[in-house]
């Protein structure tokens, strides 16, 4: 079965806590706040502000925020910064790497099943994800994106 990493789980967690705070939060407020140890949150701070999602400031009245808005960062840009393989096989992102490449049949197929998968993430903002129940509306675009994706590939 597909899964994404704790990590990149928790990384979720951290920024729709994130996309709903004004001004800047510690990592202490934080891991109170997500129920996350600190040491657990420091890192992924570190990574998420790394892959440029978040913005630092140093000091006593320092902290974490958004480096941009909730609707500007996808689901995809989150679970990217903390596991940067793509693709469900390695010959959907390097197709030479398998020593089957050369006879194998199915390497396009799941390179479509991938770029289908990246695209539903990246079509789902984490303004999205932040609401209790990602809105119908937002549903029904993933689903018009990954059709496409499909229907590119296939023509």
């Amino acid at each position: 079965m597909l899964r994404i990493s704790k990590l990149a789980d928790y990384g979720t967690i951290v920024m729709v806590f994130l996309a709903g705070c004004t001004g800047l939060s510690s990592a202490r407020d934080i891991a109170k706040a997500t129920h996350l140890s600190v040491p657990t949150v420091s890192k992924l701070l570190k990574r998420l502000t790394a892959a440029g999602l978040l913005a630092s400031t140093r000091g006593t009245a320092g902290g974490y925020r958004l480096k941009r808005a909730a609707t500007e960062i996808s689901v995809g840009q989150i679970l990217y910064a903390f596991d940067e393989t793509r693709g469900l096989t390695t010959c959907s992102s390097s197709p030479d790497a398998c020593a089957l490449h050369h006879v194998c049949h199915v390497q396009g197929n799941w390179r479509l099943i991938s770029q289908s998968i990246e695209a539903a993430l990246d079509s789902v903002s984490l303004a999205a994800l932040a609401k209790p129940r990602i809105p119908a509306s937002d549903l029904e675009h993933m689903k018009h994106v990954v059709m496409g994706v499909s229907r590119v590939e296939r023509g």
